[in-house]
């Protein structure tokens, strides 16, 4: 049985993507990590990649947007990978990628609820009590793909946007190495 491969996508601090990484090493997530892709040159989850002898690439938003979606298609394409892992990327791919790769991705909160780039601010601003996190598979819409997996955080009287997106990232965390376990399991089965 073949390791299943997957490419990490993301932009920023990486916390989602060492998460990944720790879990794999520590032999608690089956997988390769073939690549961690970023559209940032100086985006810490590159640091990461390369402490954990992961070969990273940056592919880097364009000034024509369609250039971009297919040196990230042509990448994919070269990658091969199982599954790609959106891990707080935070550009919108192109209904061919989303259609030619199977993509998932984690979203800080309960959707359909608070979709987009400003999902905590907005819970807050809406003076919800509940809020969380979300796994669910990319499609050509934004935050509108399949759910997958969700769980709770409560919203308390304290909580800044700093602080509720931060507890919020710590389950995100945990939930996605567990989501991506279960999907690798299911598709190695489904492919017996």
């Amino acid at each position: 049985m073949t390791t299943p491969r997957i490419v990490i996508l993301a932009s920023g601090s990486g916390s989602i993507t060492q998460a990944i990484i720790d879990a794999q090493q520590k032999g608690e997530l089956k997988v390769e990590i073939v690549c961690v892709i970023s559209d940032q040159s100086g985006a810490k989850v590159l640091d990461r990649a390369l402490s954990a002898d992961i070969p990273s690439k940056v592919i880097a938003m364009t000034v024509n947007r369609a250039d971009w979606d297919q040196q990230m298609i042509a990448a994919l394409t070269d990658l091969q990978p199982d599954l790609v892992v959106s891990a707080g990327f935070m550009r919108i791919l192109s209904p061919e990628c989303v259609s030619k790769f199977k993509i998932v991705n984690s979203h800080p909160a309960l959707l359909p609820l608070f979709p987009g780039a400003h999902a905590v601010r907005d819970a807050l601003a809406a003076g919800a009590t509940t809020t969380g996190t979300t796994i669910h598979w990319v499609d050509s819409g934004v935050d509108t793909g399949q759910i997958i997996a969700q769980e709770a955080v409560e919203i308390t009287g304290a909580d800044t946007e700093e602080s509720l997106h931060e507890r919020i990232k710590i389950i995100e965390r945990r939930l996605y190495v567990a989501t991506l376990q279960q999907l690798l399991n299911e598709s190695v089965r489904s492919h017996d």
